[in-house]
């Protein structure tokens, strides 16, 4: 089952989330037809904004990560409730690229590095909160990581990886995202950085030991605590009833073309591919409910 641990370590001075998404980043590819590339790139923000997500503490607030670096893949959203369950979609999801020369997926070329990760934060304020950095690599992690320095002032270390099968299917998917709090001494830093430099690779940990391991290496040397675990997946908030109030906003001429072509509308959702269909009269009742 994907979920997300949270644990303490250090005397409280250093926090840590791990997720493992195997399935919600197999329901992402099923539904936006993901080459392994791109399932990659998708799968790690996906796991990104569902750990940032289910770190706030409003209820209905929701998180959405923005990526454009400007490579092939285009642009990547994925946004999260605040229990961490995510959805999102890539630009361009047919995108593949050859293996990099050490054999693993080219993500940073693909996503480019000539842009900006963008962090948009909603807890039902008139305005969201937004922090923005410029990209470091493409590889996701290394922009998660700098995108928590540099906008939220945390100095934080991120890990992402989603191992692709031979069929195409996900056999692995998860990262974790730890943070220091302030006061931590330089031997915990220390320590901690070297932990993270031995460890094994994030996807093999993840799948033949599972979650739980990462934090056996992660926090080598140091007692921790898990102080929570949650369930997260991969859910879509779309129905008709949202479609509906979006085309309410169209312009009203718009909305009278449609009508006079005659024609039924299709709509569809980009986070799951749901597809909407509104006839001549269903977009009349929208007109006059404007009125």
């Amino acid at each position: 089952m994907d979920k997300i641990i949270r644990a303490t370590a250090g005397d409280g001075f250093i926090k840590m989330a791990v997720i493992n998404a195997k399935d919600l980043v197999q329901r992402a590819c099923d539904i936006h037809s993901l080459t392994p590339t791109t399932a990659a790139a998708l799968g790690r923000t996906l796991c990104a904004a569902s750990l940032l997500g289910n770190a706030m503490k409003e209820e209905k607030a929701t998180l959405t990560v923005r990526i454009n670096g400007g490579g092939p893949i285009g642009s990547i959203v994925a946004v999260s409730d605040s229990d961490g369950c995510v959805r999102g979609y890539v630009q361009n999801p047919g995108v593949d690229l050859p293996l990099r020369q050490d054999g693993k997926l080219d993500v940073g070329g693909a996503v480019g590095a000539a842009g900006m990760l963008t962090v948009s934060r909603d807890i039902g304020l008139k305005e969201p909160y937004i922090g923005s950095t410029e990209l470091v690599s493409g590889e996701i992690a290394e922009d998660i990581t700098a995108y928590l320095l540099e906008s939220e002032q945390v100095p934080s270390a991120c890990a992402l990886g989603v191992l692709v099968d031979t069929d195409r299917t996900i056999k692995a998917a998860g990262g974790f995202i730890v943070q220091l709090m302030p006061g931590a001494s330089e031997e915990i830093i220390s320590k901690l950085e070297d932990n993270i430099f031995y460890m094994d690779q994030l996807t093999t940990i993840l799948d033949e030991d599972g979650a739980d391991a990462i934090f056996s290496q992660v926090l080598k040397g140091f007692e921790h605590h898990i102080v929570g675990d949650s369930p997260v997946s991969y859910r879509c908030y779309c129905s008709r009833e949202r479609v509906a109030q979006a085309l309410s906003v169209i312009d009203r001429k718009d909305l009278e073309e449609i009508i006079a072509e005659g024609k039924p509308i299709s709509v569809k959702c980009q986070f799951c591919d749901s597809d909407y269909s509104f006839e001549c009269s269903d977009v009349e009742a929208i007109l006059k409910a404007e009125k």
